[in-house]
């Protein structure tokens, strides 16, 4: 695998990630239909660990071949970028929930 190959795996997860939750957060606030939240929250339950598994995956490979490591953590801080941003969606997600 190339170094641009790495790092587009490390873009494809996180915009993947991030237009989904999207897509599910702002489905909700302007139809309220209630599906796009729980969509929303079964696609928290499942991203979470995908990604987790795909950095895993990334620092093996980036420990085995040690030239492609900074690609491989580049990478994966790239699709660590949705960290605070799930966070921040699961509390305006609840707090919508809750009215």
């Amino acid at each position: 695998m190339e170094s641009r190959d790495i790092l587009a795996v490390g873009k494809i997860s996180f915009w993947i990630s991030f237009i989904s939750a999207n897509i599910c957060l702002f489905g909700y606030i302007f139809t309220k239909i209630e599906d796009f939240a729980s969509c929303g929250f079964v696609l928290l339950i499942f991203a979470t660990p995908l990604n987790l598994l795909i950095i895993i995956i990334l620092m093996i490979y980036g420990l085995i071949h040690k030239t492609y490591i900074n690609h491989c953590i580049k990478a994966s801080l790239i699709i660590c970028i949705n960290i605070p941003i799930a966070i921040l969606y699961t509390i305006i997600g609840f707090n919508l929930l809750a009215r």
